[in-house]
């Protein structure tokens, strides 16, 4: 069983940065890749970034490519997400999930498809 908590939310103003964390409060997240999602107001979840389980697969949605940056330490059983220039679209609520396909358990791959053990999710709120 896997348990995530999403950390670093808050309000920025446009430019600014903020880094996300997604930690394992119970159980390892090294047999999992991990996916950050966000959800604005009114709209759907949609997923923003995705590593594999050694770190060397990584993925971005296009509206975040160059703005933003993850990568994990699994000595320390955390995944970040680094954000810089924030615009205020990026303002939602900001999970991250487990991929729970096996194939994910053994290859270096990601997607933002299968997941679960969400999150509580963390606020980020990019306004002046």
């Amino acid at each position: 069983q896997l348990q995530l908590v999403e950390s670093g939310g808050g309000l920025v103003q446009p430019g600014g940065s903020l880094r996300l964390s997604c930690t394992a409060s119970k159980g390892t997240l090294d047999r999992y890749a991990i996916g950050w999602f966000r959800q604005a107001p009114g709209k759907g979840r949609e997923g923003v970034s995705c590593i594999g389980l050694r770190g060397a697969t990584t993925k971005y949605a296009d509206p975040v490519k160059g703005r933003f940056t993850i990568w994990r330490d699994n000595a320390k059983n955390t995944v970040y997400l680094e954000m810089i220039r924030l615009k205020p679209e990026d303002t939602a609520v900001y999970y991250c999930a487990a991929d729970l396909r096996l194939i994910t358990a053994v290859q270096d791959i990601c997607s933002y498809e299968d997941m679960g053990y969400w999150g509580e999710g963390t606020q980020v709120t990019v306004s002046s």
